[in-house]
C-alpha cells in the first residue's frame, strides 16, 4: 500500500484553550482551539453561523503571550445542530508570534 502524501502545508499544534472570535465589526465570542499552526487555527464554536469565507478576528495563547490574528473562514462543518467546527486561514498575524508558531510547531506542543 502506497503511503498517502501529507496535504498539510503546516504541521498541527493539538490545543484545548478558550478562544475568542468575532467577525470584525462585531463583539466577540468564545470558542474552543482545537488545532494550531503558523498558517492557521481550527476551533469549535457554539450557538453562531459561520460561513466559509467570512473574515474574523481570533484571539489565542501561544505560551505566554495573547495573540490576535484576523483570517478567513476556509471550511465550516456542522457537527451537531448548534456546534462547529471551523478552520481558518491566517491573513494578518504578528511576525513574533509566528516566530512563536513556528518554534511550537518544531516542538510538537504548546
Amino acid at each position: 500500500m502506497k503511503p498517502v502524501p501529507e496535504r498539510r502545508k503546516y504541521a498541527r499544534i493539538a490545543t484545548d484553550q478558550v478562544i475568542s472570535f468575532a467577525p470584525l465589526d462585531t463583539r466577540e465570542q468564545l470558542g474552543v482551539g482545537r488545532d494550531l499552526s503558523p498558517g492557521g487555527i481550527r476551533f469549535q464554536a457554539v450557538g453562531c453561523e459561520i460561513d466559509v469565507g467570512d473574515t474574523l478576528r481570533v484571539t489565542f495563547n501561544v505560551g505566554d503571550q495573547t495573540v490576535v490574528a484576523v483570517g478567513r473562514v476556509v471550511w465550516s462543518t456542522e457537527l451537531d445542530p448548534i456546534t462547529l467546527d471551523v478552520g481558518l486561514e491566517f491573513l494578518e498575524i504578528d511576525p513574533v508570534a509566528l516566530r512563536l508558531l513556528d518554534e511550537y510547531t518544531d516542538r510538537g506542543a504548546l
